[in-house]
């Protein structure tokens, strides 16, 4: 069931959201060669209580952290270590998010660790910059086939595919909500998008093909063919007057 949440209840998510986003920019800020996954982790779970939120994705289904720190042809689901340290030129990929007052946020984003290769800045570009084509397409009366399409159009016209098995979704008094948002798609398909929605819009990118697998620890999503994927998300509100970003500090 999708839920259109009322003014008070988007009052109570963009401060949600707000701490989810600075978070993520407090995360961010850490990343740099010989840092563990882990201390970033920390620093996220810290800024997040400070703030008087809570750590959405800690022992959501079991996951043991804060954030999902995922490097290189991880795509999402990076479990953060004491063991694992950061090098020059890894392109680390952070989601997390912070629930306040019952209501939740979420957000992502692809970090350079000191100077990366081109073909990582490239990536790492084209897929940031698919999101907002994604929140473009996110205006009342379309459908969520549009988003999808705007990601997926944007992302393969560059040589780059989108991951098809795991999704964007519906954010609101729980993580994760109807209706699913994926990143491919055809316009005027699909679920109508209507003021009061909630929805993270998160595009998975890979530099080589779609296709993924999960290792062993249950959490962890690899690139099947092992090239690199990027992967940005923000929580928007569809409005009368267009989407709204509401992961913003």
């Amino acid at each position: 069931m999708i839920v259109l949440k009322t003014g008070r209840e988007l009052n109570i998510m963009k401060e949600a959201c707000r701490i989810s986003a600075g978070a993520l920019q407090t995360a961010g800020n850490a990343v740099e060669p010989g840092v563990t996954t882990e201390e970033i982790d920390r620093l996220a779970e810290k800024y997040i209580l400070s703030q008087g939120g809570q750590p959405n994705f800690k022992n959501y289904q079991g996951y043991p952290a804060t954030a999902c720190i995922s490097i290189n042809n991880e795509v999402i689901h990076g479990i953060p270590s004491a063991k694992r340290k950061l090098r020059a030129g890894d392109i680390v990929s952070i989601d997390l998010g912070a629930k306040f007052d019952g209501y939740h946020g979420d957000n992502a984003a692809t970090f350079a660790c000191g100077d990366v290769s081109p073909e990582a800045k490239r990536l790492m570009d084209v897929t940031r910059e698919s999101l907002y084509e994604g929140i473009r397409a996110a205006r009342a009366g379309g459908r969520v086939g549009d988003i999808g399409y705007a990601v997926q159009s944007y992302v393969e016209a560059r040589g780059y595919s989108v991951v098809r098995q795991f999704v964007g979704h519906g954010v609101g008094t729980h993580l994760h909500e109807a209706p699913e948002v994926p990143n491919f798609g055809t316009p005027g398909r699909g679920i109508r998008l209507m003021p009061g929605m909630t929805i993270a819009i998160e595009p998975m990118v890979n530099a080589g093909k779609p296709d993924v697998e999960v290792l062993s620890d249950g959490w962890t999503v690899l690139t099947k063919d092992r090239s690199l994927s990027a992967h940005f998300e923000h929580t928007v509100v569809i409005t009368a007057e267009g989407p709204k970003i509401m992961t913003v500090i």
